[in-house]
């Protein structure tokens, strides 16, 4: 049996173009990822608002971008690729967070899930393959929908390294949670390890080919997806292997991953991947792979809000609440959550981003438009000067509390429990 492989190797802004190419390649990333078809850059969004280590960064996007070109893979097969909840704007998140500019530059198409595209049931796209899920049957009774367009495609996950209130830590496989399944995402969340291997099994089955690429330059730790302390590690990882690449991250994290992190664990007893980093080829850089950042994790000082929703999933609110937020009441849940995440925790945990932007990665962040370089030139290296030191984040309190106003518009006229009903009403 070929054994798992994950690449790994350090970087800096000045060697970082290249060194993603150098990673993808590492790790085989053209035996897995056809050129006669579609490439979808599974782009990740966990914040629409910028906070180091919560999203994609736009030079993991370029550095895949550039390697594919290279590579000769044709741009015009392949397209960035976003999904919707309802407490993320998309849109607001690929421009925030310089998604966008990547995508432009390159001349890439870029795909909302959620905005004109076809989706199919289920078992029309997997058939018997759904029989043996471990938990989406009974979350979904009748099923659920998957886009059509993922059936035959090549996809490539653009995770970053960080913690997750609910997984203990998140990379490749939790990136297809919102992608693959349709509106009502949350009501998997008391199984959300089961969902995360089930979903695996519903890529390897539809997808041609899935790869991750992996960015920790910034890596968060505590309550994450979003309320995270970020810490600069210069670190790029890239496999074929979704269980392998979690599995490695969480160990640099400092997590036991066939212990610590239930979906790794129970994708490797299933055969998915191999979960165990003893048995995982790393190429690359090893010594880097031996790092232990000793994070502190995403239990020990946990927001309000994620203290508030382990109780409702899994503790002493799980009987009197959880049961609303899979009726027409479920958004005061996502309210609720744009309330105290963009009009609460953002504005008033500035200075974590402006001491993050001291750092190279910052300054390259935040002079991002005056640095692009050209997309025709594939030999690119990376970014040597990356700005004026020190950079300074000049977001004012009441222009974020504008624009989370906005988003909590949108979350209310969005929601799918209200959606749906107008939909019916129109049939």
């Amino acid at each position: 049996m070929k054994k798992s492989k994950v690449a790994i190797l350090k970087t800096t802004p000045a060697t970082v173009l290249r060194d993603y190419h150098k990673l993808m390649n590492l790790a085989d990333y053209q035996d897995c990822l056809a050129k006669d078809v579609d490439t979808a850059l599974k782009i990740n969004i966990s914040w629409h608002f910028f906070f180091p280590g919560s999203s994609t960064t736009p030079w993991q996007l370029e550095g895949v971008a550039r390697a594919l070109k290279r590579d000769g893979y044709q741009p015009s097969l392949i397209h960035g690729c976003h999904n919707r909840t309802v407490v993320i704007d998309a849109h607001l998140g690929e421009r925030e967070n310089k998604q966008i500019n990547v995508i432009e530059a390159h001349k890439l198409r870029n795909v909302h899930l959620y905005e004109g595209d076809d989706w199919v049931h289920i078992r029309d796209a997997v058939g018997d393959l759904a029989d043996k899920f471990l938990c989406l049957n009974s979350v979904y009774p009748d099923g659920f929908l998957i886009p059509k367009r993922f059936i035959g495609e090549n996809i490539i996950h653009l995770p970053t390294v960080k913690t997750h209130v609910f997984t203990t830590t998140t990379g490749a496989m939790k990136n297809a949670f919102g992608g693959l399944l349709n509106e009502k995402r949350h009501w998997t969340h008391p199984v959300i390890h089961e969902t995360l291997v089930d979903l695996l099994m519903i890529q390897k089955k539809i997808h041609r080919g899935v790869f991750a690429v992996m960015d920790g330059t910034f890596a968060g730790d505590g309550p994450g997806p979003r309320c995270m302390i970020p810490h600069c590690k210069n670190i790029l990882l890239a496999s074929e292997d979704q269980v392998a690449i979690d599995a490695v991250a969480a160990k640099l994290m400092g997590f036991d991953p066939m212990r610590d992190i239930k979906f790794v664990r129970l994708a490797h007893e299933l055969g998915l991947g191999c979960g165990d980093p003893r048995d995982i080829e790393i190429v690359g850089d090893e010594e880097a792979a031996r790092e232990n950042w000793n994070f502190t994790g995403p239990f020990k000082k946990m927001t309000f809000a994620s203290r508030m929703q382990h109780k409702i999933y899994w503790g002493p609110l799980k009987k009197p609440i959880e049961w609303s937020l899979k009726t027409i009441l479920a958004p005061w849940a996502y309210i609720a959550s744009v309330i105290y995440h963009d009009m609460f925790w953002y504005p008033t945990h500035q200075k974590r981003v402006n001491e993050i932007f001291q750092s190279e990665w910052g300054r390259l962040f935040q002079n991002w438009e005056q640095l692009e370089l050209s997309p025709d030139n594939l030999l690119e290296e990376g970014w040597k000067d990356v700005g004026a030191a020190p950079a300074q984040f000049k977001k004012k309190t009441m222009e974020l509390l504008i624009k989370a106003v906005r988003i909590l518009g949108t979350c209310i006229k969005e929601a799918p429990e209200f959606t749906m009903r107008k939909k019916r009403k129109t049939l």
